[in-house]
């Protein structure tokens, strides 16, 4: 028992379950714009095939990324503990969460509706190539952003909502805030990737270039959450919920400044926390108040 108890636990450190909290607010909030209009009804079960596509998908991209990335991570000092090059978990056990897991999102997924069903091995599709984008492409912190962008899109289509700028606009601040993001973790393996001929962004432009193409992203990352609040026809609440992602943007590029490793960790982990929570309970509040009238 003790044994098998070890066994998940270790599983659910490699795939960072806490890390749901970057994109599960996102989608969440993706459901509460979609109330605005037409949608299907909002039941117990449908949000529990929703949280359960997100922990599914989001668990075989993990530990697919894990399998995929494990010889790269044993060379790397920073990464060479993980639970798969450390020896904790097993190669096999990694690429059969990933399976099994894969498998559980499109099963659930095909109970929320023949178009999320249709749309899941695509999705699915995406999340496990971004485990190889970076051998081959400067772009691939552009292609994990577009997969995180995959949750709001999916939650809004599994409740019906018929297609409108607002969500194309959510998913675009989505890309870009996670682009942004990613750049700045990336940092600490600017050297690394230099070495092993992995492409990211720093390891091809640099410390103070990347810090500027992140900066950027983030400033779009604003704009497209400003313009889907107009779109949507949001309220006052939800421009709150912007300021304050904005806010906190600004704060997490204060910290890391012009490439201040030591400050990564709580600039990637705590702040983007608190930029998709913060965002998704006022984007709730704004919409339960607009219903509520």
């Amino acid at each position: 028992m003790k044994g098998a108890v070890y066994k998940i636990r270790a599983w659910a450190g490699m795939v960072a379950l806490s890390h749901t909290v970057f994109a599960l607010p996102f989608a969440a909030s993706a459901v509460a714009l979609s109330l605005r209009g037409p949608h299907q009804p909002l039941t117990p079960l449908r949000v529990l095939a929703l949280l359960g596509c997100m922990v599914t998908a989001r668990t075989s991209a993990m530990a697919f990324n894990r399998w995929a990335d494990r010889k790269i991570d044993a060379e790397n000092p920073r990464t060479k503990s993980r639970h798969v090059p450390s020896g904790e978990v097993k190669p096999a056990e990694a690429l059969g969460l990933a399976a099994l897991s894969g498998l559980a999102f499109v099963a659930i997924a095909a109970t929320l509706g023949p178009m999320t069903l249709a749309l899941s091995p695509i999705a699915l599709a995406v999340l496990l190539g971004y485990s190889y984008a970076k051998r081959f492409t400067s772009a691939a912190h552009l292609w994990l952003g577009v997969a995180l962008s995959l949750a709001p899109a999916g939650a809004w289509i599994a409740m019906g909502a018929p297609l409108r700028a607002g969500i194309v606009l959510l998913m675009a601040a989505v890309m870009t805030w996670l682009f942004g993001f990613d750049i700045l973790y990336s940092l600490q393996d600017e050297e690394f990737d230099k070495k092993r001929g992995l492409y990211s962004v720093p390891s091809r432009f640099g410390t103070r270039t990347s810090v500027v193409i992140s900066a950027v992203a983030h400033v779009g990352t604003v704009a497209a959450l400003a313009a889907a609040g107009f779109s949507l026809g949001c309220g006052p609440l939800y421009y709150v919920g912007v300021a304050a992602s904005a806010a906190l943007l600004v704060y997490e590029h204060a910290l890391v400044g012009w490439g201040r490793l030591e400050k990564i960790d709580k600039a990637f982990f705590d702040v983007n926390a608190w930029v998709s929570v913060g965002f998704f309970a006022l984007t709730a509040l704004d919409t339960w108040r607009a219903l509520s009238r």
